[in-house]
């Protein structure tokens, strides 16, 4: 069984956000984009559905959260190598995201993680599994 999984954030502008992601090397899905959201694909089974504030409203009952101000969700992606996690996030950061804390090694996991333009924080992991500890 394969279970997909779709992220939602709200975001301010639209344009900014698809050429901010965009510059990260990340695509889009026109299928389920349109003047109200773009469809980001982070891979075969998961996307990110970035949502005008708007449209974002329209799920749910709560009042949006400045992302600047609290955090609702972390979102982690596991990338192939130390050097596309340092990629993803100097890219993040030259195209005017922000480095939000130092990089964390831990020999069998390395780390960073940045904010985007909306201030929603996207951490950025590479895993050596012949390295991880054991079960305990």
């Amino acid at each position: 069984m394969t279970t997909n999984t779709y992220i939602n954030l709200p975001v301010a502008d639209l344009d900014r956000t698809r050429r901010f992601f965009s510059a990260l090397g990340f695509t889009f899905d026109d299928r389920f984009s349109d003047e109200t959201a773009l469809a980001m694909v982070i891979s075969e089974s998961c996307a990110a559905m970035l949502l005008t504030h708007d449209k974002f409203r329209q799920f749910t009952p709560r009042p949006v959260a400045d992302a600047r101000a609290a955090t609702e969700v972390l979102t982690c992606l596991q990338l192939d190598s130390r050097e596309a996690v340092d990629r993803m996030v100097e890219a993040a950061l030259a195209e005017g995201g922000a480095d939000i804390r130092e990089p964390q090694d831990h020999g069998f996991m390395y780390g960073r993680a940045f904010q985007d333009p909306d201030g929603h924080i996207w951490e950025v992991i590479w895993m050596d599994p012949a390295q991880m500890p054991p079960k305990q």
